[in-house]
This record gives structure tokens, C-alpha cells and sequence, in this order.
């Protein structure tokens, strides 16, 4: 039976006044350690933005952002009048879809295969090898791609052993450059995204096996029948959230892999923006394209959402 003293309004009161002084300890302690954060979101992501001003004018770096000239939308009309812009969208694109595809592929059957292993030590040994590559930068691993390949590298020795005559230059050979790239990233990150997979296949009910079994069913249909099913929705929500990307080919790989020998077909907006931005100093015709860049991505990121809503039931907020 409640007392008279806790029935009290004014003790209730005072209880909840502890409590909600204590409440707003705990938010300025949250808020204080996100402070750095927001420093850091300020200063490098929302004030630079101010520079996509210099898309519509004349820009003089003496004169500044304040001092240039108004020419409106002629840099765009500019831009699009070139060759190298359709050929630089044509690049990205062709690129970023080489990697979104195999990086959708290739962890999904490596996934597969290791969860059909019974050995754990030797799975988890593997997935352990296959994921490092994903902690380097692309300046080792650009290094290293580009030893392998080589004049005088492995590859070349081999094809050498087995009759080839000449070595073969593959980085100098323009056609052979997007392949390069989206298998190197691949590399790089399939074992990472290995993981992903395998948390989805854990999500699986134990009991569907059991039951296959008992009716007879082979670890093939097994995986046909009930792993594929079980792991469709991340497949699929994988697949349409990669759509963001889909502009973002990887400036670092490619920076630290091509040279001039495949800029036809390795050069994309990103390498593009930083010779014609910052080596050949056209402020104005680099801020364009990133500007589009950038309008294009946001709507590839609202469309990949949408219909990642739509078809799994995903949503940030």
C-alpha cells in the first residue's frame, strides 16, 4: 500500500527533477564528444561548399571569389562542348559499374563457398587472409599491383615460362586499364564484403537444413532452395544502395595506377577535375564538373533509397 509520502506531488516533483538534471548531464556529455565531429563536418564539408560559386564566374585567383567576373552558366555550355567530358562520364561510369558488379558477385560465391566449409580453423584462417588487403591504402597496394605486373614482374616471367616471347606492357595498354582496376579493387575489398554475406547466412533457421536433409535434398538444392532465398534481401540491398556509387569510381586506385598511355580509358572525373583544377589551373571548368558530379550523385543516392525502401524495407531514419 503506497505511503502518504510518496503520493506527495512535491516528492514526486523532486524525483523527477533528479532525474531530468541527471538526463542533461548524460546530453552535454553526448553533445561535447560529438563537438570534434561537427568541427570537423563544418570546416572541410560546409564551408568549402561556398566555392561552387566559382562554376559561374570568370574566376581570378587574384581577384577571389568576390572580385571575379559573373558569366552565369557558360563554363557548363563550355563543358559540355568538350570531348573529354562525355569521355571522362563514360569512363566513371564504366568503371564504377565494372566494380559494383563484381563486388556484388565475387563475396557472394566466396561467402557461399566458405559456408559450406566444416573445417572452422581453415575457414576462419582463410577469411582472416582474404579481408587484409581491404586495411591498406592504395599507395601499397597500387605499388604492388603495378610490381606484378611489371616488365620484368611475375605475370610476365610466367607467360615467359609457358612460350610468350615479349613482355607485355599491361598498364600501357589502354583497353586493358578499366579491367585492371575493377579486379584490383575487387581484391582489395571481397573479402570484407565477404562479411556482410556471412552474417546474413548465420540469420538462416539451422532446422531448414536439417529438414532438406531428412527429405533427401542435396547440398546443392540445399543452396539453391534455402541459402539463396535466405540471403536474397541483403543481396538485393546491396545491389541497390551500390547505385549511390555509381559515380565514384575510386580517384586514390586510379591516381596511383594510370598514367598518360591509358588516359582514354582509365581517366575519370575525379583524376580529370584534379589535372584540369589544380596542374592546369581552370578553377572555374574543374568546379563545373565536379558541381555536376555532385547533383548527379545526390539523385543516384535518392533514387538507390527509394528503391531500396521499396523493395527490402530499408530506411535511415
Amino acid at each position: 500500500m503506497p505511503t502518504i509520502i510518496e503520493n506527495n506531488p512535491a516528492v514526486t516533483r523532486k524525483k523527477y527533477k533528479k532525474k531530468s538534471t541527471k538526463s542533461n548531464g548524460f546530453v552535454k556529455h553526448y553533445l561535447l564528444m560529438l563537438l570534434p565531429g561537427y568541427i570537423w563536418v563544418t570546416v572541410f564539408s560546409i564551408i568549402p561548399m561556398f566555392g561552387i560559386v566559382i562554376a559561374f564566374q570568370d574566376f581570378n585567383p587574384v581577384q577571389g571569389i568576390f572580385g571575379s567576373k559573373w558569366i552565369g552558366l557558360g563554363t557548363f555550355e563550355y563543358m559540355f562542348e568538350l570531348k573529354d567530358t562525355w569521355n571522362i562520364f563514360f569512363n566513371t561510369l564504366f568503371i564504377a559499374s565494372l566494380k559494383i558488379i563484381g563486388n556484388l558477385v565475387v563475396p557472394l560465391f566466396f561467402a557461399l563457398m566458405l559456408n559450406e566449409m566444416r573445417n572452422m580453423l581453415f575457414k576462419r584462417t582463410i577469411q582472416t587472409l582474404v579481408y587484409l588487403p581491404h586495411f591498406l591504402s592504395w599507395v601499397i597496394l597500387g605499388g604492388i599491383v603495378l610490381d606484378i605486373f611489371s616488365f620484368e614482374g611475375p605475370i610476365n616471367q610466367l607467360f615467359s615460362f609457358f612460350g610468350q616471347k615479349e613482355p607485355i606492357l599491361f598498364f600501357a595498354k589502354a583497353e586493358l586499364f578499366p579491367f585492371f582496376v575493377a579486379g584490383s579493387d575487387v581484391w582489395k575489398e571481397f573479402g570484407f564484403n565477404t562479411i556482410i554475406y556471412l552474417a546474413a547466412l548465420t540469420g538462416i533457421n539451422p532446422s531448414l537444413y536439417e529438414a532438406s536433409s531428412i527429405d533427401g535434398a542435396s547440398r546443392l538444392k540445399a543452396l539453391w532452395h534455402i541459402t539463396m532465398p535466405g540471403i536474397r534481401t541483403t543481396v538485393a540491398l546491396l545491389a541497390v544502395l551500390s547505385l549511390g556509387q555509381v559515380l565514384n569510381a575510386g580517384f586514390d586506385q586510379i591516381f596511383n595506377l594510370y598514367n598518360p598511355l591509358v588516359y582514354s580509358t582509365g581517366d575519370i572525373i575525379d583524376t580529370w577535375v584534379y589535372r584540369v583544377g589544380l596542374l592546369d589551373l581552370q578553377y572555374e571548368l574543374a568546379t563545373a564538373v565536379g558541381l555536376l558530379k555532385s547533383v548527379v550523385g545526390f539523385i543516384m543516392i535518392i533514387i538507390s533509397y527509394s528503391l531500396a525502401y521499396k523493395f527490402t524495407n530499408y530506411r535511415i531514419f
